[in-house]
């Protein structure tokens, strides 16, 4: 190979990663979209999984936990989807908003818990240079977004966990990491190929990846 041919591919290669993380005017369009429809799934769930938190947690205290998963998909679906850099976070920042201004219990703390969660899943797509989006990244992702809301509700609040016992934040952090495997990992990854096999993420690499399959 000559020098030149190996500098223009050189060239080519440390161009190509910047192009793949530069966001495009659809990608902010889908994730803003994406935010406001999560959104309002988060605002349904805060009735129906906040009544399963509470009939979980008196069977047994921490256990609540599993009933959490669904809040936590925003950042899945957003990473999966968009595969830019700060997809996850801002899908789920949008979704909490969204949720937060329809009305909730919970008012600002859902949208400080939005950021955490968001980061928490964004970390694991960092994690793997925003190269892979195969089933156990997402579902990865969801644990890293339900260890992000553990952390924060240890040290958040006028009641913070950290003030109940050991056995309760061990029940809780598995509760959550379990859920957030499968509410927000596993049923998020399902949600994307559903909506990749509508045609309507064709201008994306999921969309681009589902039609290869068929």
């Amino acid at each position: 190979m000559h020098a030149s041919t190996f500098e223009t591919t050189s060239s080519q290669g440390t161009s190509a990663a910047p192009h793949r993380f530069r966001w495009r005017v659809v990608d902010i369009v889908v994730a803003a979209v994406l935010g406001v429809a999560l959104g309002l799934v988060f605002w349904g769930w805060n009735t129906v999984g906040y009544a399963w938190f509470v009939s979980m947690d008196a069977f047994t205290p921490g256990l609540g936990g599993l009933a959490v998963g669904i809040w936590l998909i925003g950042g899945v679906i957003g990473g999966l989807v968009i595969r830019k850099p700060g997809a996850a976070l801002l899908v789920e920042v949008i979704a909490a908003v969204v949720s937060m201004l329809i009305g909730n219990v919970w008012g600002v703390s859902t949208l400080l818990s939005g950021v955490v969660q968001g980061l928490g899943a964004e970390l694991v797509f960092a994690l793997f240079l925003y190269a892979r989006f195969t089933l156990p990244v997402a579902m990865l992702s969801g644990v890293g977004a339900a260890v992000g809301a553990w952390v924060f509700e240890l040290f958040y609040g006028s009641s913070p966990n950290i003030l109940k016992t050991a056995e309760f934040n061990t029940i809780y952090l598995i509760a959550l990491v379990v859920s957030g495997a499968v509410l927000a990992g596993l049923l998020g990854w399902l949600a994307v190929r559903a909506l990749a096999a509508t045609g309507a993420l064709n201008r994306f690499a999921a969309g681009r990846e589902r039609r290869r399959e068929v």
